[in-house]
Order: structure tokens, then sequence, then C-alpha cells
């Protein structure tokens, strides 16, 4: 554990906060650790019937280059997980699933970030649209689930998030086989 001395904001913006915290370590030295705020987010593995993967392609301003990715989002205030992959799938991709399973979670970038995803899996999709401003640039691509474990090793699918995610449920996949 580290001894926060004392921490002082530096930004604090409308998705995230930076602040710099002074800290005592276990063995007495003092250091800085610089910490993005963010609040918590939820991803999602969405397949539909032929088993595809439901996949949104959009433009990355920090990594200058368009990525493919699983859809993702912010949780609004009031709202649950849950209520958050429904709202953010009819936003990003025009549907809304019926059956919705937690798969898990996991820190973005714990050396420096607060931020935790939950990870869901979405099935039985039903078209559902919703507007929001900033999705008007993502493109939803399918792609077929066997194609997925060759996309991330030839890194065409290439953030964290998604490897994270489609890997947790190819696991997840094949322990329903054997249970099946």
């Amino acid at each position: 554990m580290e001894e926060t001395i004392s921490s002082q904001l530096i930004y604090d913006g409308r998705a995230v906060k930076l602040r710099v915290d002074s800290v005592r370590m276990e063995n007495g030295r003092q250091t800085t650790r610089e910490i993005v705020e963010h609040s918590d987010c939820i991803a999602v593995v969405v397949i539909d019937e032929k088993d595809n993967v439901l996949l949104v392609k959009q433009f990355r301003k920090p990594v200058e280059k368009e990525l493919l990715e699983i859809p993702a989002g912010g949780i609004d205030a009031g709202e649950g997980p849950e209520e958050a992959v429904g709202r953010e799938l009819r936003e990003e991709i025009g549907y809304l699933p019926r059956n919705i399973k937690r798969l898990g979670g996991f820190y973005s970038a714990p050396g420096y970030c607060s931020e935790y995803l939950y990870l869901y899996l979405a099935t039985d999709l039903v078209p559902s649209r919703l507007t929001a401003e900033d999705t008007e640039e993502i493109k939803v691509v399918r792609v077929p689930l066997a194609e997925i474990p060759g996309m991330i090793a030839s890194g065409r699918i290439c953030d964290a998030k998604s490897i994270a995610g489609l890997l947790t449920y190819l696991e997840y996949r094949k322990g329903k086989k054997k249970a099946g």
C-alpha cells in the first residue's frame, strides 16, 4: 500500500480528471503518481443470430487511426451497467439486446487510470436505434466468430478492451460447450 500525503487536481474535464498525488511507499520513499480519473464504463461482446461478432469501426484521435472494437461506453449518472449496455448498443450499433449476461470486468490501465470496465455478452438482438451526437462516424462491422482469434493475432483488433472482452467470451463459450 501507498500512503497519500497530498493530492492536487490539475485538470477537471468533461470525460477525465487528472490529479497528481504525492505518496509514501512501503519502504518510506516519497514519490508522485499521475492519475487519470475516469468513470466506470461498459464493454460488450455482441453476437448475432448467425454467430457473427458485431464490432464498431471508429477513428480514435489519441492514436490517429480507425480501430475495430467491441462496443463500449460510459455509464450515465443514475444508470446501472446493464441499462448502459442497452443504451450504448442502441446508440452505437442500432440494436437492443433481449439477453444480457455479465462476463466479468477489468481495469483498462490501472498503472495510471481509475477506469473499470464491466464486461457483458449481448445476444438476441432487436433493431432499435437511439441517436447520440458522438456516434455518427461509427461503422458496424460483422465478423464471423471463427475469424476473431486471427484478427487479434494479426493486430487488426488491437485495443485492450476488445482483446480482453473477446478472449473472455471465447473462454466462456468453450466452457459452455464442455458443459452442454
